[in-house]
């Protein structure tokens, strides 16, 4: 059987489950999350282009693959992408994995490595652990990985190629997960990368896979997870981790909670909302899709995913217009361009990207109305100008996590929802 080619673009948070995860006395589990990329003396704007530039690549990759108990952790972002730890073997070795919604298989970067591209932390040797046991290329978990392929040992294998031309490749096997040191999981289905190159990060040797499939990490763990899972994303400025949460402690709860239906389509490892327009200030423009995108659309309902690992926001061409035009005929501020051409509505500002005064501009999902974060409406994207974060498409629509940020935001796998509770996420227990 030919390798297995799975169409899904890189993500851009990284999942880091640290030492200090906290789990509850019900069995639930939270953790932090880190910015990909450590802090250092170049302008945010420097870093925050690599994501915006990854965002493209990866709604390719995405629209490819679209046409086919509790748990926390923290999550830090820098540059506008996030990291978790977790660890696997045993005994556990730490990992550092982009926490994605949009892909389903958890990998690591392992030996033997025929090629890997550089990371800060050893690479995880599946032969010094005494859990490690390959995958039959006949079993459930094998098939669930999409089309793999068969060794001649008769061992699962796994091939990733994503949007940006980055890939990987090895062993579909089952392991121990390990949360904090103290939240394991055996036979847990994933992939052990042999061949792995591209635009990852070394701080990073992998995915973690939040995706709806049946070999995600929210499903494989269902007896803990029950199938719900929570992020709370800081802003950019902050230097405070944000934390991802799993089972009974990923609870999105409160008066001011509004939520909006999961949309069931294929492929399952998306989480498809209905966007039915957007406003800004008192002006609405309405979702009214033509073309290819009313064909994604199905009739409008499942016309946009949600996705933590791009950063951008990709709306129809039609509401991008409207939102456009409102916006220039609101905002006073000096026009500029964006010397790379990736965004066209640009503006002058002040030191540390200020100066841009805009309504606000409010997201309408079916059931939920979200302002996003008006600190990620407008981004510095090159030194003195600020460029609208909302950018249009001709296909794939995708909520992005900037526009996630002060958002606790929990996904019921049973209820099929997504809900919303706009939350400082510094302050987020």
């Amino acid at each position: 059987m030919a390798p297995f080619l799975y169409s899904l673009l890189l993500s851009s948070i990284y999942f880091t489950l640290s030492s200090s995860a906290k789990s509850s006395e019900n069995g639930g589990f939270t953790v932090d999350l880190i910015h990909r990329d450590p802090p250092s003396g170049d302008a945010p704007f420097r870093r925050l282009r690599s994501a915006f530039d990854r965002s493209f690549s990866r709604k390719s990759s995405l629209l490819s693959s679209s046409l086919q108990d509790s748990v926390d952790a923290p999550i830090t972002p820098v540059g506008g992408e996030y990291v978790m730890k977790f660890m696997i073997g045993t005994p556990p070795v730490e990992q550092l994995g982009i926490a994605d919604t949009g892909s389903d298989l958890t990998w690591t970067q392992c030996q033997p490595c025929t090629n890997c591209y550089e990371q800060n932390s050893p690479l995880f040797d599946p032969s010094k652990s005494s859990t490690y046991r390959p995958i039959s290329c006949q079993s459930g978990q094998c098939q669930a990985t999409g089309t793999p392929s068969c060794g001649g040992d008769g061992e699962c294998k796994y091939q990733v190629a994503y949007g940006d031309r980055s890939h990987t490749a090895g062993d579909v096997a089952a392991e121990t997960l390990t949360f904090g040191g103290n939240v394991s999981f055996p036979k847990f289905a994933f992939g052990c990368g042999h061949d792995n190159e591209g635009t990852f990060s070394q701080t990073g040797s992998g995915i973690v896979g939040l995706g709806g499939g049946s070999i995600s990490i929210v499903n494989q763990l269902r007896s803990a997870t029950a199938g719900r899972f929570s992020y709370c994303l800081t802003l950019l400025s902050s230097n405070v981790s944000s934390k991802i949460s799993f089972g009974s402690s990923a609870v999105v709860a409160g008066p001011n909670v509004v939520s909006t239906p999961i949309v069931k389509k294929s492929p399952d490892t998306f989480y498809y909302l209905t966007l039915e327009g957007m406003s800004v200030g008192e002006n609405r423009v309405n979702y009214a899709a033509s073309g290819a995108a009313a064909a994604a659309a199905e009739g409008g309902e499942g016309n946009i995913i949600i996705d933590s690992g791009t950063t951008l926001t990709f709306v129809p061409q039609e509401i991008y217009e409207g939102v456009e035009a409102a916006l220039t005929e609101a905002i006073t501020a000096e026009r500029a361009t964006d010397p790379q051409g990736t965004f066209g509505l640009c503006y002058r500002v002040g030191g540390g990207g200020g100066g841009i005064d805009a309504p606000p501009v409010t997201a309408h999902f079916t059931g939920a109305d979200l302002e996003l974060p008006a600190a990620s409406v407008f981004v510095e994207v090159e030194e003195g100008i600020g460029c609208l974060t909302v950018v249009p498409s001709q296909d794939l629509a995708i909520f992005g996590n900037l526009h996630q940020m002060n958002y606790h935001i929990g996904y019921d796998l049973v209820k099929n929802e997504v809900s919303f509770l706009q939350t400082d996420c510094t302050k987020l227990e």
